[in-house]
């Protein structure tokens, strides 16, 4: 490095150097200054500080302070993580005095002194202030400096420096980006002095033989190595953006220069170049503009380049979202298949397994068919499941599904038969006051109080709830269904039936019935899931009266659409003018709340209609040229009538005929004529159609309705509307009809009435459920309360008074009486959930409300569930049918009196039912007047 300075210094200064001595070495050597001000001497610099803005979002002015002498102040900001530092001004003592013009003596100084320590030195005090303070400078803030290509522009006039054309175009949009975002909001502080060495670039060019710059190189001429880069890359910038006039502050190059680490080893920052500028403002002003890069040095190749890459990246991206794209539906298409092959391999394992359950439901079926009067004979074992079956749909729409299954909880009385044992499986846990009312029903059975037998009664029966009802709360499931996945339910019914003969008596048939039958390797008395689905529908109960010969009312069944509807409705109407009252059924749905119905008075033309048919007569009515333009006109008018007029029979359940219309096309419905009648009586039996052949009838009764007339919640045991044989006769038949297709229980609804015209007595047969009733559960805790027997030969309950059940003593010493019994089933009062179950048997036994058992009548109540508490059922019995209706409303009346207010009725249906029960009473008492004056006649 020694001999390179000579040789520098010798072209420069065109004379021969000569050292000096070594004595006179330390007198001449400038001594080195280290800047250590004491803490206390700083001033604050707080209020200085500023931040650079747009591409130096985080940069902060740190330190402004002055430096004596000719360098002015330098600004130390931060940029995108890059950091510009100031310089202090004992750092640049060795290299600036005082007396710069004395160059020669400090040529030979610094010829003294090799460039190696010289640098160390620097490194060392660059590291310590780096300890001390924030006076560092970033070397990653600056570029990486390319080879220089040729000589330096302002050696010659007429070359130029191609130093800059290989540099990074990435770089160089960086920059420009950084200089347009500073031209905005940077804000540099440059202190206003003048210095001794400024030179000018115009366009980005360098005169070298102005003499401000000759001054200037020649005053600088032992560092000008490192200050050559730096002027190349200042010179590249301004062509670059095409800035036509720069003054430099050459002080303040050099002390950037001399600062750098090791000189200018990496291109300087667009920043620090345009900082050692004394119009800084106006150069950041035009390069700011927008496009202004594009007006310098290869300016049109940048933007090609720019534009290029816009371009392709747009391409590239296009490609990859694309290939994304296609990649995602891969993923969808593979995972979707891999979902459809699994549901189809699950698929034919349920379909499978469900044709093996089916296969053994049969054989057990069998089985039981050939054993069934042994069964029937010996002792066994009932599991009733009063499962409602419903679809998805009707679940879901069912409020308090859970107790409307346990309704029939009264088939606990099965035990009533010393062979029985019951096993009853609940949709819900019950409470202790519950499981005592039932027990304290079934002690005695009837007339027997001895303990024996009472503890006898009570090991006979259990209750048990599966334990999915804790983990589906909400989703209304069946009961079939819950007792399917609840395994340890199910393991407790195989211990207790191991070894006896035991079979499943369900409700309404589920394909969850056969999955907990093989389960259980257990026979079901009952049809066929599908089978009782396909004949329990109102259009397959049709077809089985049909077939049984029985009178069913005008209509028609399987209507599916719309115009079906009016063309049926049109043709039942023109064949039968004289029915003033049209219902449609839904097909699937149980129960009368479920039914619409329209009157003929509202129809326009039915008064032309009638004139017609007065003046062809009965006889000629019949033909279909005379009936031809009344049904025409009935086809035109039957729309607009049945939107106006036509009305569900429960607004709870549909609000207009609208939605009710879209259900019964949905799941299909009936058309059927309203008994021509004033006074209707319906009645429901229920018959056993036993696996050998035989037919049993079980239970039947005058229905009761409360604000829905097709909807029964209650009957009167037995019946008193229908003769007991054509009763019989009619059962028969229709259970014969049935057998054909399945056995188990039938629930058969008729409706009778007087037909005026001939004045004689007609049963339709309306209705039938393959399902195990309500009913049929109220009259079997009947029979368990009083002890009787239903006689259908004289339609009446016969019920023993005296002496005891189970004692073998002569007929005569047992008189039998007849007993009537009014049974509610369905009642409802809000109310009531403002009692404990004993508290509310407490109040109605202090107002005489209770059984007795010596004379066998008097109230007894169902309970059904012991949260809600809002529904329970109630049997009032007396000697006669028109007591027993008077017994069933007082107690109503008094229950209702006693929970409720006169601000606080609640919701029930005891009022409605109250005044069914005083209609009844009025036409018995219509009854028994016109038989005492038929004989004074």
């Amino acid at each position: 490095m020694q001999k390179h300075a000579e040789d520098y210094l010798k072209a420069v200064n065109t004379q021969q150097l000569v050292l000096p001595t070594i004595e006179d070495l330390p007198k001449q050597t400038v001594k080195t200054h280290k800047w250590k001000p004491s803490l206390e001497s700083l001033p604050d610099v707080h209020s200085q500080r500023k931040t650079f803005h747009g591409a130096l979002p985080i940069g902060k002015v740190k330190h402004s302070r002055k430096i004596s002498g000719p360098v002015e102040i330098l600004q130390d900001t931060e940029a995108k993580g890059k950091r510009f530092l100031n310089l202090p001004d004992d750092d640049l003592q060795p290299a600036v005095q005082a007396s710069l013009l004395c160059m020669s003596v400090q040529h030979k100084i610094m010829s003294l002194h090799p460039r190696k320590n010289l640098y160390t030195s620097k490194r060392e005090s660059d590291s310590i202030s780096d300890k001390e303070s924030k006076w560092q400078m970033d070397s990653e803030s600056s570029c990486v400096r390319k080879p220089r290509e040729g000589h330096p522009v302002w050696t010659s006039s007429s070359t130029h420096s191609k130093a800059s054309e290989s540099m990074d175009q990435r770089d160089m949009q960086a920059t420009t980006s950084f200089i347009i975002k500073g031209s905005q909001k940077l804000s540099v502080e440059v202190s206003v002095s003048t210095t001794k060495y400024p030179f000018t670039i115009m366009k980005g060019q360098i005169d070298p033989m102005a003499r401000d710059f000759s001054h200037f190189k020649h005053s600088f001429s032992v560092c000008w190595s490192s200050v050559v880069d730096a002027l190349e890359a200042l010179n590249k910038l301004l062509r670059d953006f095409a800035v036509p006039l720069a003054k430099v502050n050459g002080e303040r190059l050099v002390e950037l220069c001399l600062k750098s680490d090791c000189g200018w080893r990496k291109t300087p920052s667009a920043a620090v170049l345009f900082s050692v500028l004394e119009n800084q403002e106006e150069v950041l002003g035009l390069v700011s503009r927008p496009g202004q890069r594009y007006r310098g040095e290869r300016g049109t190749e940048t933007a090609a380049i720019c534009i290029q890459s816009c371009w392709r990246r747009y391409l590239a991206r296009t490609a990859y979202m694309c290939h994304c794209r296609r990649r995602w539906a891969v993923q969808v298409i593979s995972l979707s298949w891999a979902m459809h092959a699994q549901r189809c391999r699950v698929k034919r394992a349920l379909q499978a397994r469900r044709f093996s359950q089916l296969e053994n439901y049969r054989s057990r079926a069998q089985h039981l068919a050939a054993n069934w009067k042994h069964i029937r004979s010996s002792k066994r074992t009932i599991i009733h499941i009063p499962s409602l079956g419903y679809s998805k749909r009707q679940r879901l729409n069912t409020r308090r599904y859970d107790i409307l299954q346990n309704i029939q909880i009264s088939r606990l009385c099965d035990v009533r038969d010393e062979n029985v044992e019951v096993i009853y499986i609940c949709p819900m846990h019950l409470g202790e006051d519950i499981l005592q009312c039932y027990t304290s029903l079934q002690k005695c059975n009837g007339a027997d109080t001895r303990t024996s037998q009472a503890s006898s009664c009570n090991r006979r029966f259990i209750i048990l709830t599966p334990e999915a009802v804790d983990h589906f709360p909400t989703h209304n499931m069946c009961l079939s269904t819950l007792l399917k996945y609840s395994p340890r339910t199910l393991k407790r019914i195989r211990h207790l039936i191991q070894g006896k003969q035991a079979y499943i008596v369900g409700r309404v048939g589920h394909v969850d019935d056969l999955a907990v039958a093989d389960e259980l390797d257990v026979p079901i008395l009952g049809p066929e899931p599908a089978v009782s689905q396909l004949h329990s529908t109102k259009s397959g109960g049709r077809r089985i009266f049909s077939v049984a010969g029985v009178d069913v009312p005008p209509g028609q069944g399987d209507v599916y659409s719309l115009d079906q509807l009016y063309e049926t409705l049109a043709e039942l109407m023109t064949l039968n003018i004289h029915m003033q009252r049209w219902l449609f059924k839904i097909n699937l749905q149980r129960g009368g709340c479920d039914t619409a119905f329209c009157d003929v008075c509202h129809l326009s033309c039915y008064n032309w209609a009638l004139q017609r048919y007065r003046r062809y007569g009965p006889d000629l009515w019949s033909s279909k040229w005379v009936q031809e333009s009344v049904l025409h006109r009935y086809l035109d008018d039957i729309p607009e009538w049945l939107a106006h007029y036509a009305q569900p029979a429960k607004t709870s359940r549909f609000l207009n005929w609208s939605s009710f219309l879209k259900t019964f096309l949905r799941q299909g419905g009936v058309v059927e004529a309203h008994p021509p009648s004033a006074s209707v009586t319906y009645l429901t039996v229920d018959i056993l159609l036993e696996p050998s052949g035989e037919v049993t009838m079980l239970s039947c009764g005058d229905q009761l309705h409360g604000s829905c007339f097709p909807d029964a919640v209650g009957s009167t045991v037995p019946q008193t509307s229908v003769h007991p044989e054509t009763l019989h006769s009619i059962c028969m038949r229709v259970a014969q009809a049935c057998q054909q297709h399945f056995v188990g229980y039938i629930s058969v609804g008729l409706a009778t009435f007087v037909d005026h015209s001939t004045m004689e007595q007609k049963v339709w047969a309306f209705n039938l459920d393959i399902a195990y009733s309500d009913q049929l559960a109220m009259t079997q805790m009947l029979l368990m309360t009083t002890g009787g027997t239903l006689n259908w030969h004289t339609g009446c309950l016969e019920v023993p008074v005296k002496g005891k059940c189970f004692e073998q003593q002569a007929a005569a010493e047992h008189p039998v009486v007849t007993r009537y019994a009014v049974i509610g089933i369905h009642l409802f009062h809000s109310n009531l959930s403002m009692l404990y179950h004993n508290v509310f048997l407490k109040v109605c036994k202090v107002h005489g409300i209770e059984f007795n058992k010596k004379q066998k009548q008097g109230t007894v109540f169902a309970l059904y569930d012991t949260s809600e508490r809002c529904s329970i059922g109630m049997i009032a019995i007396a000697e006669d049918l028109q007591g027993a209706l008077v017994t069933f409303a007082q107690n109503l009346s008094v229950i209702h009196q006693e929970i409720s207010s006169s601000k606080k009725q609640g919701k029930t249906n005891f009022k409605e039912l109250i005044r069914t029960v005083e209609d009844v009473l009025q036409m018995i008492i219509q009854n028994k007047n016109q038989l005492k004056e038929k004989p004074a006649a």
